[in-house]
């Protein structure tokens, strides 16, 4: 239930913060919710561990309230046995966990950017109207009389991106066609007028103009998380920059080490509340002992990720989060 509350919470900020598709771009609205969806995996990866803890800590303090972690272990459990129904949820967890991370996370980033450039360049978003200015981008008017799919009829351009020398464009024809550049406007028998230092007036039989060249520049820059797991495997020695291969090996941590903090973060989490409840005088801040440490846990992690530079470091990383695991469980076994 937290996963869903939270999770919901998330993508309603994802829709907020992405408006600008809806304002800007024109698409609509069944479009729009279908690529802000596709961010929930994502979310969901992120925010499992936390729920997880969250979820934990709730029933184990109630069942600590309620004098039930006393009677079983007067009856004989173990601190052990006791916390067996939370380690087997987080390893539950921890499997679906790496399932979003290794194969749902990358496919769903990769259709959503895919999404999302052609909803900026590609044609799903040109929503001409007839007899009505329209503007593509910032200082990109245009005029069409006619529209029939993506061919146009008597077409006027103004382009004013570049305002010292602004452009006129006049064609009796065009058609918006989808290039390796992004979207262009080809059109057919018509005339140009530009102004500047050099000013330029003539006629064409055909002319391609790019409608994006601008915006378009950031839309091949390198991402990350869409990239599947068995070529970021692949790349992770072949990086071209130092940047991206520090980007690849947060990556890597991501996605093969953030959900065994699933199993971390409860076993925590029930032995500081389970060794808490009994002893003789029960310790009313073991709550806020095992938030605490889950922050410090979680910070420290999510630092050590961010700065490894190297597969020694990510091999360093995960052989200190399973010691951590092991000091951890030793302190729950122990009588």
């Amino acid at each position: 239930m937290l996963l869903l509350v939270l999770t919901g919470l998330a993508w309603m900020m994802q829709i907020m913060s992405m408006m600008k598709f809806l304002l800007k771009y024109g698409i609509n609205l069944g479009d729009f919710l279908g690529m802000t969806a596709l961010m929930i995996p994502f979310i969901m990866s992120i925010i499992v561990p936390f729920v997880t803890f969250i979820a934990v800590i709730f029933v184990y303090n109630k069942l600590i309230s309620d004098n039930e972690i006393t009677v079983m272990a007067a009856s004989g459990l173990s601190p052990r046995q006791i916390a067996r129904p939370a380690l087997i949820l987080a390893t539950v967890l921890t499997v679906l966990n790496l399932v979003l991370n290794i194969w749902m996370v990358p496919a769903s980033q990769a259709k959503f950017y895919d999404t999302q450039w052609n909803l900026k360049y590609g044609m799903a978003h040109m929503k001409l109207q007839e007899a009505s200015f329209t503007d593509i981008a910032d200082g990109l008017v245009v005029y069409v009389d006619k529209v029939s799919g993506h061919d146009l009829n008597q077409v006027m351009l103004s382009d004013t991106r570049d305002e010292k020398s602004p452009s006129m464009i006049f064609a009796e024809k065009g058609k918006l066609v989808t290039t390796a550049r992004g979207l262009s406007l080809v059109m057919t028998n018509g005339s140009l007028q530009a102004m500047g230092d050099n000013s330029i007036t003539g006629t064409f039989e055909t002319f391609d103009m790019d409608l994006n060249v601008e915006e378009k520049e950031g839309s091949t820059s390198f991402k990350v998380r869409r990239v599947p797991t068995g070529e970021l495997l692949r790349v992770v020695f072949d990086a071209e920059t130092k940047k991206q291969h520090k980007m690849i090996l947060a990556e890597m941590c991501n996605r093969f080490l953030s959900p065994i903090m699933n199993l971390i973060l409860t076993i925590l989490c029930v032995t500081i509340l389970l060794r808490s409840s009994l002893l003789r005088r029960r310790a009313s801040f073991a709550p806020v002992v095992a938030v605490a440490s889950m922050a410090a846990v979680m910070a420290v992690y999510m630092s050590a990720s961010n700065i490894i530079g190297s597969m020694t470091g990510f091999c360093v990383l995960s052989l200190g989060l399973g010691l951590l695991f092991m000091v951890i469980w030793f302190i729950l076994s122990k009588k």
